[in-house]
């Protein structure tokens, strides 16, 4: 679904991801580990159209997505939740999902989506009149995903979603993750909780200053000796 080849980018001249190469195959939950700063935030942004990569090319379904707008991006069927969240704070939970289907007219285009947000993360149905900037940090989180969710994307791009969050709410995030999978949909997940990641995903790639140090099976990488000594503290 997803390849993403020999990217390189850089802000004001210092390189921040090298060289680097992904694959994401459709229904598959992806992850891509490693300490603060290794690159992996601006690997989703560079797939997502945030930043421009200096080079190498971007490829979903069979067509190049590099240099393509954001919007546009998202228009084809990439979500991406920014670190940052970008919520809207002064407006209300239904609001800021709403605004998540704008790319949809219809009714039934809206709904089909909303349910799905609902089931997820029952918790937002009970705060739909409230004020998105009085939310925990977990429960921002899910409206967060939950208003990338209203945009019917087929591959889901999360960056930290457990970033700030008490332990209780990362485990129900993590659990969305997998409910997610569950219906057709592709994910590609950042993450700096290598632990749990490792434990939902397909396949993994671990990055370290800006390039891929690691990759294959989550299954492997989580009981590599190296990743356990290094990442895991085992």
């Amino acid at each position: 679904m997803l390849s993403a080849r020999d990217l390189t980018t850089a802000y004001e001249g210092l390189v921040a991801i090298s060289d680097v190469s992904i694959d994401v195959a459709k229904g598959e939950v992806v992850c891509v580990a490693g300490a603060n700063g290794a690159g992996k935030s601006t690997l989703l942004k560079s797939i997502a159209g945030a930043v421009r990569p200096r080079s190498g090319s971007v490829t979903f379904d069979g067509e190049r997505i590099d240099g393509v707008a954001q919007h546009l991006i998202t228009a084809r069927g990439i979500a991406y939740v920014p670190e940052n969240r970008r919520l809207f704070p002064s407006l209300t939970v239904d609001d800021n999902l709403r605004l998540g289907s704008y790319l949809y007219r219809g009714k039934a285009d809206r709904d089909e989506p909303l349910a799905l947000v609902f089931q997820l993360f029952p918790r937002l149905k009970e705060r739909l009149d409230q004020l998105a900037g009085t939310l925990s940090g977990g429960e921002q989180q899910m409206l967060a995903i939950g208003r990338a969710l209203m945009t019917r994307p087929r591959l889901l791009m999360l960056d930290e979603p457990s970033q700030g969050i008490m332990p209780k709410l990362v485990d129900e995030i993590f659990q969305a993750v997998l409910e997610i999978r569950k219906t057709g949909m592709t994910v590609l997940i950042v993450e700096q909780r290598m632990a749990e990641v490792l434990e939902i995903a397909d396949r993994a790639y671990i990055l370290q200053t800006g390039r891929v140090q690691m990759q294959g099976p989550a299954a492997d990488i989580r009981t590599n000796p190296d990743v356990r000594k290094a990442y895991l503290g085992l």
